[in-house]
């Protein structure tokens, strides 16, 4: 989970700078960068490991200037060499940036057939590029991220310096958070405000799609090419770690920051030039595993579950599945050969990690899929697939549980390939699909309004269902978990198909049924399971696309329509809008939703 941080001060920034991505450390990182403005020319030191190679260079060779941005990066591809760390930049631009360019390839073509030198593959080099491309048309540097931002697909957060513009800086923000603070004749931008608190207690979010032209005297803020205001707060500083930002619980946050986070996620398994998924060195191969077993409780669970469809229909990999808390007591017989997957959010779920230690006693080889490589878990596992989900608060899995399924998703796609069940092609197509959840992510985001309208008449309901078929399925799971988590509401996810099996006798006017419909292969058949519930006068609330709007939208209590995306990748995104439900239903009722009545972050006993 990249860090970004700027400073326009009165001082020499690069102390400042470095201080500031230290605070952001936690994030994960194997590269930092600062760049600063030096008599007008861009100056940069980058070094790759941790940032205490960062600070060695610059007490040997350090650099002045009172303008300047910083990043920690983590690496997306290959070695995070020096070449590859953040900032990008050319002689008149540098840029640092959290987030996935999706369209970078065609812009980086673009460029090169203008005469652009590109040193590096990845899709941050392309914005220095671009902006580069339009200053030499003699823009302005706003006129130039004026006319570069629409041409960037995807999510992101940016800060940028320009040569010649000593005290001038840019952020811009689409699906990836970014602050300003504000301080006395300085200003600040960070990608969160832990990285700002010893430098100001005035800070302002930016909002979706905002653009901030940043000066020492203030910053004047876009969107849709009209200038904006946004309001700035006082924030508790001692509290940045886990604050909220301009969020009323930490759910929130976290919910918000999905698009970032998956792109983080992303970058560390996927190279977006080659459309290739690249996993560390694995102690054995896909082509000749004979079975996975996955692991998991709760929520993570239901993240393995997704992944048992993946890896059946697209890698053609058999898989079982088990709650963690059982799957020991069967005394089950592994084949030999045979992964084992688990998955945990802390890396110390007792459960889990039992599950794993009966797993390594039947010879089996362990992957763990978890938020803290530093735990329990991860020292005893084969592999560790780290999510970039960063700290997660709120008791009920967010953006865990959508990181878990970004990266079980390009393990997927990886043993697909390895055992010859795709083709290049079809890889580059997972690919395309997978680098565009994080923008259509934000686009779910922006129906928060309309949710919130229809958790108002869930609410009031004593019973919810929610209905899936496929890998719509275990999402219905989710959507009962999450909403029983935090609203103690009593609800249950089906099968669609298993309705007519007994859970039909429920339904009547007072019970809200949520239905995940994509319109893939099994729409057909889950608007079948629509209609009978339509019929018994059950009230039923329908997540689709536009094509599935066109057939049922009109026959629903209420419809909310979700980007048209490859069936494979629609579980991340159909995650989001019963994430939204659950959390504003809860609000509703007044329930403690960050900290719900029972339940622990990390379940750490039997």
């Amino acid at each position: 989970m990249c860090g970004i941080i700027g400073i326009l001060g009165k001082a020499a920034a690069a102390p400042l700078l470095l201080d500031g991505l230290k605070r952001l450390e936690y994030r994960g990182y194997d590269s930092a960068g600062i760049a600063t403005l030096v008599n007008g020319h861009i100056d940069r030191r980058r070094a790759e490991g941790k940032l205490a190679n960062l600070d060695t260079l610059l007490q040997r060779d350090p650099l002045s200037g009172n303008t300047g941005i910083g990043h920690t990066r983590w690496a997306t591809h290959g070695r995070p060499t020096e070449r590859n760390a953040h900032p990008h930049a050319t002689s008149r631009v540098a840029v640092v940036h959290n987030g996935i360019i999706e369209n970078f390839q065609e812009l980086r073509e673009e460029l090169e057939g203008l005469g652009h030198k590109f040193e590096t593959e990845t899709d941050t080099e392309i914005v220095a590029h671009l902006l580069t491309r339009y200053l030499d048309e003699q823009k302005t540097p706003e006129e130039a991220v004026a006319a570069a931002l629409p041409r960037l697909h995807g999510a992101f957060s940016l800060a940028i310096i320009f040569a010649g513009r000593d005290g001038l800086m840019i952020g811009a923000r689409r699906g990836s958070p970014l602050a300003i603070g504000y301080g006395d004749g300085e200003m600040y931008l960070g990608s969160d405000a832990l990285a700002l608190a010893p430098l100001t207690k005035r800070i302002c979010y930016l909002q979706e799609d905002d653009w901030a032209v940043i000066t020492a005297d203030g910053a004047a803020i876009y969107n849709n090419g009209q200038a904006v205001t946004r309001e700035i707060k006082q924030t508790a500083l001692s509290g940045a770690l886990i604050g909220k930002g301009n969020h009323r619980h930490f759910m929130m946050k976290e919910i918000c920051e999905q698009p970032a986070v998956i792109g983080d996620t992303l970058q560390v398994f996927l190279n977006p030039l080659a459309r290739t998924f690249e996993l560390p060195n694995l102690p054995f191969d896909f082509a000749a595993v004979p079975k996975v077993t996955i692991l998991g409780c709760g929520t993570a669970y239901l993240a393995g579950m997704v992944a048992k469809y993946w890896f059946e229909q697209v890698a053609r990999l058999p898989v079982e599945i088990d709650v963690a808390s059982e799957f020991r007591y069967r005394a089950a017989p592994m084949l030999e050969g045979g992964v084992t997957v688990v998955i945990s959010q802390s890396g110390e779920t007792a459960d889990t990690l039992a599950a794993l230690r009966y797993a390594r006693e039947q010879g089996q080889h362990i992957v763990s899929v978890l938020n803290a490589p530093e735990s329990t878990m991860a020292r005893e596992s084969d592999v560790v697939l780290p999510t970039m989900a960063g700290p997660e608060i709120g008791v009920a899995s967010t953006k865990a549980f959508t990181t878990q399924l970004t990266v079980l998703a390009c393990v997927v796609v990886a043993a697909a390939r390895a055992r010859g069940a795709i083709d290049h092609a079809r890889e580059a197509e997972l690919s395309t699909a997978l680098l565009e959840v994080p923008a259509r992510v934000a686009e779910v985001l922006n129906h928060d309004a309309t949710i919130r309208d229809i958790a108002l008449q869930v609410a009031e309901a004593r019973d919810v269902l929610f209905l899936g078929r496929g890998t719509s399925y275990p999402i219905a799971l989710e959507g009962a978990l999450k909403l029983k988590e935090i609203s103690y509401i009593h609800a249950e996810g089906y099968a669609a198909g298993e309705m007519k099996h007994g859970p039909i006798a429920l339904i009547d006017e007072a019970v809200p049924v949520i239905v995940a419909a994509p319109s893939d292969e099994l729409f057909d058949k889950t608007a079948s399971n629509l209609q009978e519930v339509i019929a018994r006068g059950g009230r039923v609330i329908f997540l689709s696309d536009a094509d599935g709007l066109r057939k049922l939208g009109d026959k629903t209590f209420a419809a909310i329509e979700l980007p048209k995306v490859d069936p494979f990748v629609a579980p991340i995104l159909y995650a989001i809008p019963v994430q939204l439900l659950a959390y504003h239903t809860a609000v509703a009722k007044g329930t403690d939703v960050d900290q719900p009545r029972n339940l622990a972050k990390s379940v750490t006993v039997e």
